[in-house]
């Protein structure tokens, strides 16, 4: 021990620090939790015990030379810093380079007023995990066991069980799954909305992309009908988009709802006369909707004779596209400052 004591006090008188890095290595050598004077400490206890005070205050002094260098070489080093001519390269006439302020996503500041606008009717925000389990996603919903969305070519899974599908977990395909979660765990009456970022296996194109952004909301209480939803639906586009905008629903077919339909405005990019976003029909289809089937809420422990409700769900991408007029959806993603400096007037 004396021996290991008499080395390390050499190497510390001996340890040159010039630099900045130097001293950070001399710190982690000997002054460090894990430098050369912490394990001498932890041997300590192998010393014999009349022998252990006076090695324990050897090995004090020789920590207390370590710091002593170690501080005295900080303060030389900093005050070198200081002293250092300047730069006789750089113009310190230039003027100041101004930092630049980011600003919010387009994205950002529509989900923001969609959740502004359903807010004043008296839906809550409600959030829930990006990757799901086979529960949420797709048979609390009502998918049957065959349905094209369980497969790998629509679905991005994360782990598969072909024996037991219920082990299946996967990247979210919507926010519907936020609504069995609150449903599961709240008692009508419900009224909230789920905005998040859902996953599809789909071709990157001006319309579609495999990442996306939705607003899905739920109404569930006694006496709830089809013609509270088309209220609320009318509400928010006119809210959106403003009193003059057409809309129609389509019938259509969900799982998870009966009756559905999809909600279609005109296209505010052609103002309805044809164009590449809207297919040239002169309308825009921005979500689907219908009244919640009765297997999901009894899935979901809600007593269908009692409560009745209805769900919708809305791209904010597509939302925001007509709202902005923007043709193609990839440059939501891009992150050309071209294309997102338009938006700062809108802050």
């Amino acid at each position: 021990m004396q021996e290991n004591i008499t080395q390390l006090r050499a190497e510390i008188e001996a340890y040159d620090v010039t630099s900045p890095e130097q001293l950070d290595q001399f710190r982690i050598a000997f002054t460090g939790r894990k430098g050369q004077l912490a394990d001498l400490f932890d041997q300590l206890k192998t010393v014999p015990q009349e022998q252990r005070r006076a090695v324990g205050q050897e090995l004090n002094q020789l920590k207390q030379q370590a710091l002593d260098k170690f501080n005295a070489r900080q303060q030389a080093l900093e005050a070198a810093a200081q002293n250092a001519p300047a730069d006789p390269y750089f113009d310190y006439t230039l003027p100041v380079v101004p930092n630049a302020l980011g600003t919010r996503h387009p994205l950002s500041l529509v989900r923001e007023e969609m959740v502004r606008i359903f807010s004043r009717i008296g839906f809550n925000v409600a959030e829930g995990p990006e990757i799901e389990d086979d529960w949420h996603n797709f048979t609390a919903l009502n998918f049957p066991e065959n349905h094209p969305a369980r497969d790998m070519q629509d679905t991005f899974f994360v782990t598969r069980d072909p024996a037991n599908p219920g082990n299946d977990h996967l990247l979210r395909t919507h926010t519907s799954t936020v609504q069995v979660r609150v449903m599961e765990s709240q008692k009508p009456p419900i009224r909230s909305i789920m905005p998040g970022r859902v996953f599809r296996n789909e071709a990157i194109s001006a319309r579609a992309h495999m990442m996306f952004h939705q607003v899905e909301g739920i109404f569930i209480d006694e006496g709830v009908s089809f013609a509270d939803l088309k209220q609320t639906v009318y509400y928010f586009v006119q809210e959106m988009f403003g009193q003059d905008i057409q809309i129609r629903f389509r019938p259509s077919f969900f799982p998870f709802t009966e009756p559905s339909a999809e909600i279609d405005i005109t296209c505010l990019i052609c103002k309805g006369t044809g164009c590449n976003i809207c297919k040239y029909t002169g309308w825009v289809e921005i979500g689907g909707c219908g009244m919640v089937d009765p297997n999901v809420l009894e899935k979901s422990g809600i007593d269908p004779e009692r409560y009745s409700g209805y769900a919708w769900g809305m791209g904010i991408e597509r939302i925001t596209m007509l709202k902005y007029q923007i043709k193609d959806l990839r440059l939501f993603t891009e992150n050309d400052m071209r294309f997102l400096r338009q938006f700062e007037s809108v802050q």
